[in-house]
């Protein structure tokens, strides 16, 4: 059996607006969008994407899974990321080599640091 992965959910109190975040700090493209939803990808036939739909209530505990990003320099898209509307969910300790951040609807995701060989 073939897979091909499409996309993951992310349950949202406001889905536009948090998909368009998303979609601004990863750089990626709106494919699909209403009042209600929206789809981003990296470009616009590549997957997987992220879909941002509605749900009633809040989030009220620890993501069950969160994304780990690898940038180039973490310091300066710590503090990107930090400009768009990001907040920081921890403190750095000695040996931690990832920062965890919060997006607008407090979902959490890390930045790591240099790879250690």
């Amino acid at each position: 059996m073939a897979w091909e992965w499409e996309q993951i959910i992310v349950d949202s109190a406001d889905p536009v607006a948090l998909g368009r975040w998303w979609a601004e700090a990863l750089g990626w493209v709106v494919v699909d969008e209403s009042e209600e939803i929206i789809e981003i990808r990296p470009e616009p036939d590549r997957m997987p994407g992220l879909l941002f739909v509605p749900v009633p209530e809040g989030k009220t505990s620890k993501n069950r899974l969160h994304p780990d990003f690898r940038p180039d320099d973490q310091e300066a898209e710590v503090a990107r990321l930090l400009s768009l509307g990001a907040r920081r969910a921890d403190t750095v300790r000695d040996e931690q080599h990832w920062v965890t951040l919060l997006d607008p609807e407090g979902n959490e995701f890390c930045v790591l640091g240099e790879r250690k060989h």
